[in-house]
């Protein structure tokens, strides 16, 4: 008798988060985080350019609107409360989008998430590049949207790492770099056997490095393009969310062609046998 073959769908098309018990082996999930924390790097760093702001930086957002409000600078601590909620409302739009794929059964929920995060960068550029007069309410709009569609990216690493990958906050990877760091240069048991024994994880060391590494890749990136291109640089950043989500995409628009011919062929025949 043969054995059962098991058949693993692409780790983007997990119903569940990909890593388990925090392995990072797998070198498509690896490339997944380089890739998002590259494209996470050009736009945090190509929206800084053209909108003096990090719309990623939560941490800091917080700390400047507890300033204004010292200050008693209530507009402008306002917006910057307005835009940590926008930043969480993203977030909650990628994951209910995920879920929701999900509970129909589809192997798309966060290739859906990264297309429609593809979607809302091409209407920022359109609109950004029609409306091309500078004035505080389009600085505004840019803020707010780049602030949402950087939850929904943060959102989809999280998600599929368990939480434990943060694509646009590079502070948690670099602790986490630092914690294993820390393993390497504590007394291993070899050299006293009483000691507890610590092991560091390598993966680790070099996935979260490698992280780090094209975040700052993608922000140079995204510096020189918006340089060039201004926000018609959205598209490039667009294509690549959209070819990531492509396969599994494909791959639920197939299955459900199917069933739904499939169903119209039985119902044509129940009402030729009923005639």
């Amino acid at each position: 008798m043969k054995p059962k073959r098991h058949h693993f769908h692409p780790f983007w098309q997990a119903d569940k988060p990909y890593l388990d018990k925090q392995s990072i082996a797998d070198g498509r999930f690896r490339l997944m985080g380089y890739v998002m924390a590259m494209l996470a790097g050009a736009i945090n760093a190509g929206g800084f350019f053209a909108i003096s702001s990090y719309t990623s930086h939560v941490t800091g957002t917080l700390s400047h609107t507890a300033d204004h409000i010292i200050l008693h600078e209530w507009q402008a601590a306002s917006f910057a409360l307005i835009s940590v909620i926008c930043f969480i409302l993203g977030a909650a739009h990628a994951h209910w989008t995920i879920l929701w794929v999900q509970r129909q059964r589809g192997r798309s929920s966060y290739s859906l998430s990264m297309w429609l995060e593809a979607m809302y960068l091409l209407l920022l550029g359109l609109l950004a590049t029609f409306f091309a007069e500078k004035n505080e309410l389009r600085h505004s709009l840019i803020v707010l949207s780049l602030c949402f569609i950087m939850g929904m990216h943060n959102t989809v690493m999280s998600v599929l790492s368990g939480s434990t990958i943060r694509s646009t906050h590079m502070t948690g990877t670099a602790t986490d770099l630092g914690i294993e760091l820390s393993k390497i240069l504590y007394y291993s048991r070899q050299h006293n056997p009483r000691l507890p024994k610590v092991q560091a994880n390598w993966q680790k060391v070099r996935f979260f490095s490698g992280m780090m590494a094209s975040f700052l890749l993608g922000g140079v990136i995204g510096t020189w393009g918006y340089t060039r291109i201004g926000y018609h640089f959205t598209l490039p950043v667009a294509a690549c969310l959209m070819i990531f989500g492509a396969g599994s995409i494909n791959y639920d628009f197939r299955l459900r062609l199917k069933w739904y011919l499939r169903k119209q062929k039985n119902r044509k025949k129940y009402k030729h046998q009923n005639f």
